[in-house]
């Protein structure tokens, strides 16, 4: 019988959800990262779907689950079916849109309000190739990220080392790996010391018959 860090290692694999408006890249960003040419005239995604990704962290090999997602607001009760069992969320905005940047807030708070604030999150300034008509300075977006604990990333998916992304999503992983290990040392530490307790308060319970 496997466990969740096995399943992980082998067949279910880490699911990784990218959520923003319309139009602000993720299906590019997913392209990339999986090894894929960036697509000039890609359009926007009209159904969710997922790709796979294999990635080294710590010697070992992990199966990312990335799951692309439709940004547009009628589409958004929708896209939160598939939020279960995300284990990383990506927060996406164009930086030629403040539009899309100030819509992270309803991502952020809606995502917060289904998985909870333990999920490992990570915002993305895409884009940057088009800094001449940025509206949302880096100093914005780093800010946001911070202020949410999500990590920061400025990348452009059309122009950038897919390297780069590859960096950034093996970070996130090592993040979730490492809270995930953290929360099972503090269960077993539960379940330890409630055996103890219990071990403790039997013998109390046979002490005292003895003396009876």
């Amino acid at each position: 019988m496997t466990d969740e860090k096995d399943d992980e290692n082998a067949n279910d694999g880490i699911k990784i959800i990218l959520l923003g408006e319309s139009g602000v890249g993720k299906t590019n960003l997913i392209n990339i990262a999986i090894g894929n040419p960036f697509n000039e005239n890609e359009k926007s995604t009209a159904a969710s779907s997922f790709s796979e990704k294999k990635i080294k962290v710590k010697g070992k090999e992990y199966k990312l689950n990335i799951w692309d997602t439709i940004g547009q607001e009628s589409y958004r009760q929708l896209t939160k079916i598939f939020y279960n069992n995300s284990k990383i969320v990506l927060f996406v905005y164009d930086i030629t849109s403040k539009k899309s940047f100030d819509e992270l807030n309803y991502w952020t708070k809606d995502v917060e309000s289904q998985l909870g604030d333990k999920i490992v999150k990570g915002v993305i300034a895409n884009k940057m190739d088009l800094f001449l008509n940025e509206e949302v300075k880096e100093e914005e977006g780093e800010e946001y990220a911070n202020s949410i604990g999500a990590k920061f990333l400025l990348f452009s998916a059309k122009t950038e080392n897919p390297k780069k992304i590859e960096q950034y999503l093996a970070e996130l992983v090592e993040e979730y790996l490492t809270k995930r290990d953290d929360n099972d040392d503090n269960i077993n530490g539960r379940i330890t010391l409630s055996k103890k307790v219990a071990s403790r308060e039997n013998k109390k319970h046979k002490c005292l018959k003895c003396s009876e």
